[in-house]
């Protein structure tokens, strides 16, 4: 029987064997929040709970055909952006979504994964700020990574962050969300050119949590290709994300994970309680 389709979720990001983070942790959250997750990677990593110890980059040239199979056969509601390991890959991603300029693109970049075996984490910043921020719908970022990719753009090297969001949204970024999940509480303010759109703050999650941004901007995306507008779909991404964190479990011997399926587990406990 023919059903229709779910809004088709294309994120391009790095593999974690782990799923914690990464192109894996995107599709869990896409099919969490209803949508149909397909994937273009960037990159390997060798990693477990604890820490990553090696990312080997994928040639952009594959990047680009695994993106182009894709888009030119299935209606992608949605893109996001992840970790895209280096320059060359922010390059091939960015010509990619300005073919599709009116879908939603959500970038979280990750800046820590560059090492010596890497572009370096310079070229990294400048690409995406030159690159993918100024196609963003929105960019999910941590105030230290906003505060880096301003300064990539300006010769400032002082900039507070209410300068460094304002030099990105200059730069062509519809909205900012910072994510500071280093303040008293876990605080999350939306910026457009208009000032702050909305700022929201929550308990802190007990534990050290793997993947809060990749979570976080997963679900907007899922909201954004599910006809949402922006401050709408960050609120429910909020939301969602401060269930999986207080949900949160420890499989291993390092971090804890997300546990972005927390709603199924939430209603099978219910069942057993009522009897049913």
């Amino acid at each position: 029987m023919h059903t229709e389709s779910p809004p088709i979720l294309l994120t391009f990001g790095l593999s974690d064997p782990t799923s914690a983070t990464g192109v894996q942790a995107d599709l869990l959250t896409f099919a969490s929040m209803g949508g149909y997750g397909v994937s273009v990677l960037t990159g390997y990593s060798s990693q477990d709970s604890r820490s990553c110890d090696d990312v080997q980059p994928i040639d952009p040239d594959w990047i680009g055909d695994q993106a182009r199979m894709l888009l030119e056969d299935m209606p992608v509601a949605a893109f996001k952006v992840g970790s895209a390991v280096n320059a060359d890959n922010v390059a091939a991603i960015a010509e990619i979504v300005a073919d599709y300029d009116e879908t939603p693109l959500v970038v979280a970049p990750d800046f820590g994964l560059a090492g010596e075996h890497l572009l370096s984490t310079d070229e990294l910043r400048e690409a995406t700020a030159s690159l993918l921020v100024p196609q963003a719908s929105v960019l999910v970022v941590s105030p230290q990574s906003a505060v880096a990719l301003a300064q990539t753009i300006t010769e400032n090297e002082n900039l507070a962050l209410d300068e460094a969001v304002s030099i990105l949204l200059e730069n062509g970024c519809e909205f900012v969300l910072i994510s500071d999940g280093n303040a008293p509480q876990f605080t999350h303010t939306l910026y457009s050119d208009g000032g702050v759109v909305r700022e929201d703050a929550w308990d802190r999650p007990a534990h050290n949590v793997a993947g809060a941004i990749d979570t976080l901007a997963a679900a907007v995306t899922a909201m954004l290709a599910n006809g949402l507008a922006v401050p709408e779909a960050v609120r429910e991404a909020q939301e969602y994300l401060q269930q999986v964190l207080e949900n949160a479990f420890r499989p291993g011997m390092g971090r804890h994970f997300p546990d972005r399926f927390f709603w199924a587990r939430t209603e099978e406990t219910e069942q057993d309680d009522s009897g049913v």
